[in-house]
């Protein structure tokens, strides 16, 4: 009678030990899904080194025509 109870006290256990490793595995599961979005939606804001000299060359020739005009401007005066 004794070994029954002390079966039924660890099975016991050993469920309730599997259902909160489940539960566990489950919200691991879950915040890596909402990690690995996370980390598309940070990629998809972020901007590229290719797009950062483009915009960087393109301010450099703004402002080398501003230059060459207000040279032009110094010269005529």
């Amino acid at each position: 009678m004794e070994m029954m109870l002390w079966n039924m006290v660890l099975t016991a256990l050993l469920g309730v030990l599997a259902y909160v490793g489940h539960e566990k595995s489950s919200e691991i599961q879950r915040l890596s899904i909402l990690l690995n979005k996370t980390r598309e939606e940070v990629a998809r804001d972020n901007v590229t080194q290719a797009e950062i000299d483009k915009l960087v060359e393109h301010i450099d020739a703004r402002f080398n025509r501003l230059e060459s005009k207000i040279d032009s401007l110094g010269q005529k005066g």
